[in-house]
């Protein structure tokens, strides 16, 4: 193995180690909510926040950070990034109250989503298109790794140790990543003419896109919980993010420069269908992480940790099916059939969920959710490497931190999808039945607190609201299986790129040597 090699594997696993780290963040803490707001004299709401915060911020800096890196160089975007993170990390670990909590939080969003964006756009500007897939399915497995981990770490933190330990656990993992900045300095992975591009970079964009994007996340992710979503305090921030949306896209089109977000990346109508893709992807993966561990603490009973474990059919076929599919994809050159592969299973995993309710056995739920588990785990690598073949180089390193932006937004709405769907079928249930009639309104508002009030029912109303539950949940799982038959639709019109390309823009290590015929380092 030569040198190079080497260091590229050491970066790679040194990336795959970021991408865990903030995986178990983003999912470590929503079991431990409830002891944190506990013992922090925290309200419902602040618990809330505590969750949000990160994925709001993490979603919006994605686009950004990318743009920073075409100034400052990937690996001064990279350490920003987990600076931030740590720091983040730091200040909640610390947090004697909401307010701190809150605003580490935030930080470790806006650290974490650097680390997500960056770490596959240093993939794509070291390894050539055909030799992605080898490496992807290694970030894939970690991020997956991360996802099955973080919520067993978090219940096992809350009730054995602390919860503080859901932060601290971050710092080695981060520290292991700034051991990586000295190598992307010797590969060329920074910049040293800033000036020139500070001063063409696109800040109205930026402020645009900053807070438009935020005033439609905010309301989308506290409608239901803190307003109604009809409340005013829903709707106008909604309608506003919207219409600085459609300003963005205005300015960007006929006014910047140099845009933040190229639009001609989505002109080809195979890369929008993928990027529909990576959103109905993000909906379905995090509406089945978020809702079905409520399903088992409010329908089978479980605790926190032992519903974490029930996941595990799910979440632990994700890693191995994206790997296999990725080393699969490198090694064919091509990836449509493996996009419909995963959408036909995706489609039909979230409609098996529909079978869900308060009598399924155990073998009963392992198998129901093998089946979703393994399409949004083909779909993670299949989809990244279909937009990175269609994308042209100049525009690569956006083209890969769309795709996990599109996820990323994906995750947040389909969570604030599952809600709405959630109050109103349950409701609907609870009214159907004589005794839970007059607690419809109020029990019904959110699907998280009420797996812990049903435990404290008696047993005259809990039976009929866990089967209300259930029936709430299924009709859930009935509207998801239509956005993954949407996927499965759009996947038809899916373009298949020759994948034989080199990475050949001026972040790559050879482009300092030979300009002409840039090469790239290959998997072993």
């Amino acid at each position: 193995m030569s040198f190079q090699l080497k260091r590229q594997t050491i970066i790679f696993i040194i990336l795959a180690i970021l991408n865990l780290a903030a995986a178990l963040d983003a999912t470590s803490l929503s079991v431990a909510l409830p002891r944190i707001a506990k013992e922090l004299n925290g309200t419902a709401i602040e618990a809330f926040w505590s969750g949000t915060s990160f994925l709001v911020t993490s979603t919006v800096f994605q686009p950004i950070i990318c743009s920073v890196s075409d100034i400052f160089g990937r690996g001064a975007a990279l350490l920003a990034s987990i600076a931030l993170f740590m720091l983040g990390a730091i200040l909640a670990g610390i947090s004697r109250g909401f307010k701190l909590l809150l605003a580490g939080r935030s930080l470790q969003g806006l650290g974490a989503g650097g680390i997500i964006a960056l770490t596959e756009v240093v993939l794509t500007d070291l390894v050539p298109l055909r030799e992605r897939g080898k490496w992807l399915s290694i970030l894939s497995a970690s991020w997956a790794v991360g996802s099955v981990c973080g919520p067993l770490l978090g219940g096992v933190f809350a009730q054995l140790v602390t919860w503080r330990w859901i932060f601290w656990i971050n710092l080695p993992f981060a520290g292991i990543g700034v051991l990586l900045v000295p190598m992307l300095w010797k590969i060329g992975l920074f910049r040293s003419s800033i000036r020139p591009k500070l001063a063409k970079a696109d800040y109205i964009g930026c402020i645009l896109f900053t807070t438009s994007l935020t005033s439609v996340l905010l309301p989308l992710t506290w409608g239901g919980v803190m307003y109604t979503w009809n409340s005013w305090h829903t709707i106008l921030p909604l309608v506003l993010g919207l219409g600085g949306l459609a300003a963005f896209v205005a300015y960007e089109k006929l006014f910047a420069v140099n845009p933040l977000i190229p639009l001609h990346i989505f002109q080809d109508l195979s890369s929008s269908f993928n990027y529909m893709g990576c959103f109905l992807h993000g909906m379905l993966l995090w509406s089945m992480l978020y809702y079905l561990p409520l399903y088992y603490q409010a329908v089978l009973g479980y605790k926190p940790i032992i519903s974490a474990v029930a996941l595990l059919p799910e979440t632990f076929t994700v890693a191995p099916a994206s790997g296999l599919v990725g080393i699969l994809i490198a090694l064919r050159g091509h990836y449509r059939w493996e996009i419909w592969i995963g959408w036909i299973l995706t489609t039909t995993g979230t409609g098996l969920l529909y079978l869900l309710h308060v009598e399924t056995s155990i073998p009963q739920w392992i198998f129901l959710n093998i089946v979703p588990g393994l399409g949004t785990g083909i779909l993670f690598s299949s989809l990244t490497l279909a937009i990175q073949a269609s994308a042209p180089e100049n525009n690569m390193a956006m083209a890969v931190t769309m795709t996990n932006f599109f996820r990323s937004a994906g995750q947040a709405i389909g969570v604030a999808v599952g809600g709405v769907v959630f109050q109103n079928s349950m409701k609907s249930q609870l009214r159907n039945h004589p005794q839970t009639k007059g607690i419809a309104d109020q029990y019904a508002k959110d699907a998280s607190a009420l797996a812990e009030v049903i435990k404290g029912l008696p047993a005259d109303l809990r039976d009929p609201t866990k089967q209300a539950y259930a029936q709430a949940l299924a009709t859930l799982w009935a509207v998801m299986c239509g956005f993954a038959g949407l996927g499965l639709l759009t996947s038809v019109f899916v373009k298949e790129y020759k994948m034989d390309r080199i990475s050949g823009w001026e972040h790559s290590t050879v482009n300092k040597s030979s300009k002409r015929t840039p090469k790239t380092l290959k998997a072993a």
